[in-house]
């Protein structure tokens, strides 16, 4: 059961916004995408397991967010088989600990939940990865709006895609 409620907090961690004091610059979104290749050209995806969350409404609403964020991207899902490219995620948390922070009086050190999404979208046949966005950013795991952290987290994510232009 603690497990099952760590892995809980693990996936709201990878789907959460980032808080409003964020102890260190390391935060953030991050965008590998291999050169050469024409993402305008990708119009219809798959889904493949990677490292779901397993919480199955965590996972049911990361997916949707995808989903949502490729839809405006001009992607539809393949009805069956494989589209151009295949879509997973992965999700993880740690805890970080602010090694330059001011220790309480108990000596201890302020910490911070951070929660990872990455989403990566691969080559089907190869499995080579054409790009990876991922998120890492300190959470608050006793988030009541789960659903809307987890679609603005999966939004900043897709706001760096390879086609989308710089606001």
């Amino acid at each position: 059961m603690k497990r099952l409620i760590v892995y809980a907090g693990l996936c709201v961690a990878v789907a959460a916004v980032a808080a409003a004091q964020t102890p260190n610059a390391k935060y953030g979104v991050t965008v590998k995408a291999e050169k050469n290749v024409d993402f305008a050209k990708f119009t219809t995806y798959s889904w493949s397991p990677g490292r779901p969350s397993p919480d199955k409404t965590i996972d049911t609403q990361i997916i949707a967010a995808v989903d949502r964020e490729l839809a405006a991207l001009g992607m539809t899902k393949a009805p069956s088989g494989r589209g151009d490219i295949v879509a997973t995620y992965y999700s993880t948390s740690r805890t970080d600990v602010d090694v330059k922070g001011k220790a309480s009086a108990t000596g201890a050190r302020p910490q911070y939940s951070v929660g990872t999404l990455l989403v990566a979208l691969v080559e089907p046949e190869s499995r080579q990865r054409l790009l990876q966005l991922r998120a890492d950013r300190p959470i608050d795991a006793e988030s009541s709006t789960l659903e809307a952290t987890i679609n603005e987290a999966v939004a900043a994510l897709f706001e760096r895609y390879p086609t989308r232009t710089r606001k």
